[in-house]
């Protein structure tokens, strides 16, 4: 506060109201005893607030800047873009990529720290000599600078540790350049189809906000050499493939803006989910496959080592799912192989139930042909049979069987055409059911020890042979 000031405020506070004494002597003794304790105090106010306000707003006193600054600043309307009403500003950009501090595949985005530098001629500036002049960040407040923000951009901040991260120096021909330090969440539309071996591209695009092509035109400084630090980014699951940068325009209906794209690739490194998700989905159904020389009637040990394995299997579904969206239309490469993986598992398990079905069945023909040879004893060595021939159903032999003859392993099927064509009755549902067993004996296995043999060949081959076109078609395709 100026001494002009102070004179006026005792005047105003002390001198006025002896003005007045003549009309309230008491009152006013009263008055001037308050107004005597609380003058310093408000002065003291007033003087700090005037200080504080002149620190934080260093436009408001042109004083303090020096002689080249208040220079250049005179006549300065930092309201007007350079080069108004003679055509558009030019800008140039360049990008440090600091770092990429995450990169989520549920919320599809990911978060990098950039240093942005814009650089732009503004005639106002010129001054002599070759010395370029580096101004504080927070003298931005006094100059033109551009709308520029970033497009699918989630969140930012501008860093502020320990002031505001901003750079402005003036060079003599009037050239600006303007510096930031940006962290931003940008969004990244992304195709997990191949999901873990996939390849992402995402973007980073630069607009003006209010500034169309008429009044501003954007281009990088450098093509892409005027992007750096993509290439000895180090990132946990992917690494940086290619980058290259471009420049467009948005279509909006209040115009066309210039736009610049940078436009990066990155390759996920699938050694992580080989040692997370592929070694162990393949090893239980490698362990599945025990199963296949354990012998028949060890049930409980079968049993447990199928029930195990599906279990585990599922388990580990479920936790590779963890880190992918819940919701989405498409089936990742993951999934495929996880599928295949737990439809060996079942199968394995679903092949012993088969193997054990048919043992039973096989022990069951054995006791019917026990029951005839007792009953050939029985009958004094012989015993009228009737055969049939599944080629030539027509035809009926009669056979005496002796002692000495081979006994004939009498099928299902045998049973039912001589129950069908015995005494020709013409019964409908012998006949249906003769029919039904003939059916029933195609599949009849001779041997149930031959499934579990095949098998042991079977699913390893039909596994790795789907690998094969497994990895040639993620991989390479």
């Amino acid at each position: 506060m100026s001494p002009g000031s102070y004179v006026r405020t005792l005047f105003v506070f002390i001198f006025l109201p002896c003005f007045f004494s003549g009309f309230a002597p008491t009152l006013l003794k009263k008055m001037l005893v308050s107004l005597l304790t609380c003058v310093p105090l408000i002065l003291f106010l007033m003087h700090s607030t005037c200080v504080l306000s002149g620190a934080k707003h260093p436009d408001r006193n042109d004083s303090d800047l020096s002689p080249t600054i208040q220079k250049l600043m005179k006549g300065y309307n930092r309201y007007l873009r350079p080069n108004f009403n003679e055509g558009p500003i030019e800008i140039g950009m360049s990008l440090d990529i600091a770092s990429i501090d995450a990169i989520s595949e549920i919320n599809m985005d990911y978060t990098a720290t950039i240093f942005l530098r814009q650089r732009w001629t503004d005639e106002r500036l010129l001054f002599e000599g070759n010395k370029s002049l580096s101004l504080d960040g927070r003298l931005v407040e006094l100059l033109w600078v551009p709308d520029t923000f970033i497009v699918d951009s989630k969140k930012s901040f501008l860093h502020d540790i320990t002031v505001e991260n901003r750079l402005i120096r003036i060079f003599s021909n009037g050239t600006v350049l303007y510096a930031l330090r940006i962290t931003a969440t940008i969004a990244c539309n992304m195709d997990l189809t191949k999901y873990p071996m996939d390849r992402q591209v995402c973007t980073l695009q630069l607009e003006s906000w209010g500034y169309n092509l008429q009044d501003v035109v954007f281009y990088w400084t450098r093509g892409n050499d005027s992007v750096k630090g993509l290439d000895t980014l180090q990132l946990a699951q992917y690494s940086v493939e290619s980058y290259y940068t471009s420049v467009s325009q948005a279509v909006y209906e209040t115009g066309f803006y210039p736009k610049l794209v940078l436009h990066f690739a990155l390759r996920r490194n699938i050694l992580y989910f080989i040692l997370e998700t592929y070694v162990p989905s393949t090893l239980l159904v490698a362990l599945s496959w025990v199963s296949f020389w354990i012998s028949q009637s060890s049930v409980p040990a079968r049993t447990c080592i199928g029930v195990t394995t599906v279990l585990t299997m599922t388990t580990l579904m479920m936790g590779a799912r963890t880190s992918l969206p819940n919701a989405n239309c498409f089936i990742k490469a993951i999934d495929v192989y996880l599928g295949i993986c737990f439809s060996f598992i079942f199968g394995a398990l679903l092949e012993y139930a088969i193997a054990h079905f048919c043992t039973v069945q096989h022990f069951t023909l054995q006791d019917v042909q026990r029951e005839l040879r007792k009953d050939l004893e029985e009958s004094n060595g012989t015993l009228p049979v009737i055969s049939t021939s599944f080629a030539h159903p027509s035809k009926v032999v009669k056979r005496n069987y002796t002692q000495k003859d081979c006994v004939r392993v009498v099928t299902p099927g045998e049973v039912g055409s001589k129950a069908e064509l015995g005494l020709g009755n013409g019964q409908f549902f012998v006949a249906l059911k003769g029919k039904v067993q003939r059916i029933l004996a195609f599949f009849h296995v001779e041997n149930p020890h031959n499934i579990d043999r095949y098998s042991r060949m079977f699913f390893p081959l039909a596994f790795m042979l789907i690998n094969v076109f497994y990895w040639i078609y993620y991989l390479f395709l």
